[in-house]
């Protein structure tokens, strides 16, 4: 059964949840972008469906690089890796994530809509997570 959840962003589909996996879709309006987060134990792959995702990934707080990823290209985003999703101003941006199934792991690190950030990241002394 599909559930639909409507985001400051945009909103995104739950195809399928089960035990083992979430299979989602987003659509993530022109000029929005989700939290810069991470993911303690949820491992995700993202595969563009429609658009031009701006990626913006790191593996250290405070660090940010933007990958644009097209139409067709696939990227995998392991655990702790901080990540934003972001849609250019020109055009909406459709994606499909699939990942394992803690939908409740996130770490908010920053966030345009006010919602609550989460900022106890664990960092070692080397700023690594």
């Amino acid at each position: 059964m599909k559930t639909t959840i409507e985001k400051p962003w945009g909103h995104e589909e739950i195809i399928a949840h089960t035990n083992k996996y979430v299979f989602k879709k987003l659509f993530i309006k022109k000029g929005h972008r989700l939290s810069k987060q991470f993911h303690v134990v949820k491992d995700e792959t993202v595969y563009v469906l429609k658009g031009v995702l701006h990626l913006d990934f790191s593996r250290l707080a405070g660090e940010s690089n933007i990958r644009k990823l097209y139409e067709g290209e696939v990227w995998h985003i392991a655990p702790k890796t901080i990540h934003r999703f972001c849609a250019p101003p020109t055009e909406d941006v459709v994606l499909f994530e699939v990942s394992t199934p803690e939908l409740e792991d996130v770490v908010r690190l920053e966030d345009d809509y006010d919602r609550e950030i989460k900022n106890n990241i664990g960092e070692n002394k080397n700023g690594h997570i």
